[in-house]
């Protein structure tokens, strides 16, 4: 892998905007209008959320991620894709360098909705 270079830098309050979650990967289920997005169910302790991500042609078996933690981006603006809408952004680690992705989650158990940062 080349290493890509270190994007512009942002302030600390630039950072701290950003709301980033533990939540619990409940269901994951096809979006029947595109080829790359699957809708992730997520459980933040007091609320679920649908979160759509690109991840159909990325796993043999998509499904795979139910049931795991993982983190998220919660203070997005909710956005249409495919005919449905995502509520947040999951955060997985290689994709943008081309890369298997994985997760990124916590090391252990935490609880729903727990703030990363």
């Amino acid at each position: 892998m080349k290493q890509a270079p270190i994007k512009e830098e942002i302030t600390f309050d630039d950072f701290a905007k950003v709301d980033i979650r533990v939540g619990t990967i409940i269901e994951v289920s096809e979006v029947i209008k595109s080829d790359k997005l699957m809708k992730l169910t997520v459980d933040f302790g007091d609320h679920t959320r649908s979160i759509l991500a690109g991840i159909k042609q990325e796993r043999n078996n998509p499904k795979e991620i139910e049931g795991k933690q993982a983190l998220f981006v919660v203070n997005l603006p909710e956005r249409k894709m495919a005919g449905e809408v995502s509520q947040g952004m999951l955060f997985d680690i290689g994709y943008e360098d081309k890369l298997q992705p994985c997760l990124a989650c916590p090391e252990s158990i935490m609880p729903n909705g727990a703030r990363a940062g």
